[in-house]
């Protein structure tokens, strides 16, 4: 008799059944539209830089798609997740409660802006805040004083909380809103990965006083690097586009700027790029998805790992497909990842929790069981739209 085939193989080959081809990449970007011949206009036309009409069409595009009254776009999602937060009333000395689970810029947007992260547990039903443990929390460290939140143990106000909606799947949005509001603390969403993700029918976001969107080079829509603010508040806006433009009053000719402020503009070849990207998001969703079936019909006869799939009430972009192996095999997740890399397969760990790096190690905490499981069982498979020309 045959000996049964160890994870790491069964891995891969579930992964080669469902992709085929002999080298994948995690998440390629697909320019299949109309990205050379915006580009080329930019080209054609000398608009280049941070003015341009595409800039404009970007942010109307961008509002009309999510839902949101407006967008602002920036030049990176680190930088328009800085600024959102300034926005929010975020001080030097503050404190912002984000995921442990998160990618680092999270965590370097709040020390950009001078505060400290307090990092909180994730859920294992949306690998994203987990807002019943957050809530005994805050109410365990949390006391008032005239009106405004304070830690009780470090002295410093919380003054924002930031759901980061993991791989596309939404943070429970309601509930967190409601906890925030409880406590008098602001709420602004990392939408950097959640782009075409909506809980009942709502885009990601949208809840918060503002919402950070990224296209990075491996995100669903790209513009090479940029980023985007959206939020309903008008005044918020002007204030976003503002600050991110160099402060500089509108004039003909005159550069007068009245407050420092931050060269943070997406330049117009960028915006370009980003419109001819979103004509095509509904595609690269519906081929998302149906990667997504195949992933779950390859790997439900795998009893050591399961597929990450959408709760209900909500509707994941599935960014990154990712695979969970069960605790007991959380031990072969290494072996898994170094031969499914080795066969051409670009697989990846989940982030290193950031509570572990060695910036962010005194920073103030919860405790976090749940992330520091998920930590070692989480494997993201290849992901690029293209790897379904035909959506099943």
């Amino acid at each position: 008799m045959n000996p049964s085939p160890s994870l790491a193989q069964a891995v891969t080959e579930r992964v080669r059944a469902v992709v085929g081809a002999q080298r994948v990449a995690l998440h390629e970007p697909s320019f299949q539209g109309n990205e050379w011949a915006y580009v080329k206009e930019c080209l054609d036309t000398g608009w280049v830089s941070s003015v341009g009409s595409y800039v404009d069409r970007f942010e109307r595009d961008l509002a009309a798609y999510t839902g949101a009254a407006h967008a602002v776009v920036v030049s990176n999602g680190t930088s328009g997740l800085q600024v959102a937060l300034q926005l929010a009333g975020v001080m030097p000395g503050d404190e912002v409660v984000i995921p442990v689970l998160s990618f680092v810029a999270t965590a370097n947007a709040v020390r950009h802006c001078g505060a400290w992260p307090h990092f909180a547990d994730v859920d294992g039903a949306t690998l994203g805040l987990g807002v019943p443990a957050l809530a005994d929390h805050l109410d365990a460290v949390l006391e008032q004083r005239d009106g405004v939140s304070i830690n009780r143990h470090s002295g410093r106000r919380v003054a924002a909380i930031v759901p980061m909606h993991t791989f596309g799947h939404p943070v429970d949005m309601p509930a967190l809103m409601a906890l925030a509001a409880r406590h008098g603390i602001a709420v602004v969403e990392d939408a950097a990965e959640s782009l075409g993700s909506f809980i009942d029918g709502r885009h990601t976001g949208t809840y918060g006083v503002c919402g950070m969107l990224s296209f990075n080079g491996n995100k669903i829509v790209t513009t090479g690097g940029g980023g985007a603010l959206i939020t309903n508040d008008a005044q918020l806006a002007r204030r976003a586009k503002h600050l991110t433009t160099t402060a500089k009053q509108p004039h003909p000719w005159a550069f007068f700027h009245d407050e420092v402020a931050y060269n943070y503009r997406m330049p117009n070849l960028n915006a370009a790029l980003g419109c001819a990207q979103l004509e095509q998001l509904p595609n690269f969703l519906r081929a998302k998805r149906a990667l997504t079936q195949r992933y779950a019909s390859a790997f439900a006869d795998l009893p050591q790992a399961r597929l990450f799939l959408e709760r209900p009430g909500t509707e994941v972009n599935y960014w990154l497909q990712t695979l969970i192996l069960e605790p007991g095999a959380a031990h072969e997740r290494d072996a898994v990842l170094a031969a499914t890399n080795e066969a051409g397969l670009m697989t990846r760990p989940v982030w290193e929790l950031l509570n572990s790096l060695p910036m962010y190690r005194d920073c103030p905490s919860m405790p976090l069981p749940v992330a520091t499981d998920l930590a070692g069982r989480i494997v993201n498979l290849p992901s690029s739209p293209q790897l379904v020309r035909e959506p099943a």
